[in-house]
This record gives structure tokens, C-alpha cells and sequence, in this order.
């Protein structure tokens, strides 16, 4: 099953020049595939990220997310769909700082309205899996970046979303956090079965995902899967960068 499907999909940015951000982009994503989005900057990464989200509309095409054509709901169903149907994990972690840690996590429970029995259960569960339980309590001014990056992840699953959303959920971590963030999103993705949608400039980064799509002038170039060979998967995603530009670390 297709957990996303984009059908020759556009995007105009509405300036004098009428920019095309996304041109003609067709793509499809399964159920349970982890899959990383490259190419230089101002290719048209965050732009797809934002047209999947519904925060921007497409111009042309269609966008389907589980099954509903996201194009065609108005901005209160569709605001809802993003809250009880996508999860989203961002560079710059967006909490709450008036917020504690536990109370982060159940945010998106909280609009749900759910039962507060319900809410502490599911908080606890979510942050055993992410290793952040002895942190339930604290303010996000007393915790470290990688614990905050758990805390933005617990929140983006606690509703176990259709589709996880990741927009350069390492930009702002260093290297042992960075890895650590990567491999609970692998855990997810393998032991949980979450679909994953992560945007990237790294490669290995971007190594481990299942596959991943390069973007260049808002159009897709190349795909890569990733076969049994980790290495030279990463090293083909860092030969199509070097051919098509896009910074690495």
C-alpha cells in the first residue's frame, strides 16, 4: 500500500516571476518505507516537505496521504489531518519551553482531547522507547539538544501518525547525537513500521533511509535503493551529490 502518492505535482511561488519551486514531480511512497530527500539548496526540498504537510497548497497535481487527496480539503480539515494524521520532527526542535518534557510529548493528545489517564500512559510508553523516561519531569531548558531532538520525536509519534515528517532533524546536533537520532528512526522504521519522510543535506545521514531521492531545479533526478551493501550505498549517494551539487558534512 501507497502511504503517499504525488501525481504530477507543481508549485509557483505567487512573486512577479511566477518561480517554480516544484515542477511536475511524481512520486510514490509504501506503506512502512523510510525514504531520505537530497539535492543542492533551493532544489526544492523543504518546498515538497511543506506541499506533503498541506502548510503550502500545489499549484497543479495531486497529493494523496493514506488514501486522502490533501488537495481538496479546505484549511480547517486539513489543519486536523496534519494534527491526527501526520507527525512532524524539525531542525530547531520546536518545544514549548513553558511546557515540561512529558507534557511536550503529549501535545498532540491534548488538542485530541484525549483521556489524561490515557495521555500519561501513552507519554510513558513513547519515552521508554526513546530512552528519555528519567527526563519526564524536566524543563526543555534543563535538557541537552539530543535529548530535546527525543523529546520533538516522542511528541511527532505519540499519535502514531500515518507519516512521519523530518525536516534536517540533525542540523543542529553533533555527531554522536546526530547517529543516535538516526538510529531511532531506524528503529522506528524497522521495529515499529513507521513510514518516514526525511529531508537531508548529509549522506550519512541519508544512508539510512531505504532509499532516496535526489531533487535538482525543483524536478526529481535520481533515486537510489539501498541494497545489502551500506557502504556502497552511501558512497553512490555521495557520487550523485557530487554531480549534482548539495553540501555535505
Amino acid at each position: 500500500m501507497n502511504v503517499l502518492e504525488i501525481n504530477n505535482m507543481s508549485y509557483v511561488y505567487g512573486d512577479v516571476l511566477n518561480t517554480k519551486g516544484l515542477d511536475n514531480i511524481s512520486l510514490t511512497t509504501l506503506e512502512k518505507e523510510f525514504v531520505a530527500i537530497m539535492g543542492p539548496s533551493g532544489s526544492g526540498k523543504s518546498t515538497l516537505l511543506n506541499v506533503i504537510s498541506g502548510i503550502l497548497p500545489p499549484t497543479s497535481g495531486i497529493v494523496n496521504i493514506a488514501g486522502e487527496n490533501i488537495s481538496n480539503l479546505g484549511d480547517y480539515n486539513k489543519a486536523l489531518f496534519r494534527r491526527n494524521k501526520l507527525g512532524f520532527v524539525f531542525q530547531d526542535f520546536n518545544l514549548v519551553e513553558t511546557l515540561n518534557v512529558r507534557e511536550n510529548i503529549m501535545l498532540p493528545l491534548m488538542l485530541k482531547k484525549d483521556k489524561v489517564k490515557d495521555m500519561i500512559k501513552k507519554s510513558e510508553e513513547v519515552a521508554k522507547a526513546l530512552d528519555i523516561s528519567n527526563i519526564l519531569d524536566k524543563r526543555i531548558q534543563e535538557i541537552s539538544g539530543g535529548q530535546k531532538q527525543r523529546t520533538a520525536i516522542a511528541r511527532a509519534i505519540i499519535h502514531e501518525p500515518e507519516l512521519l515528517l523530518a525536516d534536517e532533524p540533525t542540523g543542529n546536533l553533533d555527531s554522536r547525537n546526530s547517529e543516535e537520532v538516526m538510529k531511532i528512526f531506524q528503529m522506528l522504521n524497522i521495529n515499529r513500521g513507521m513510514s518516514i519522510f526525511l529531508v537531508t543535506h548529509d549522506a550519512k545521514i541519508a544512508s539510512y533511509s531505504q532509499r532516496v531521492i535526489f531533487i535538482k531545479d525543483g524536478k526529481i533526478y535520481n533515486e537510489i535503493r539501498k541494497g545489502n551493501n551500506f557502504i556502497e550505498y552511501q558512497e553512490n549517494i555521495i557520487h550523485v551529490l557530487n554531480v549534482i551539487g548539495g553540501a555535505q558534512r
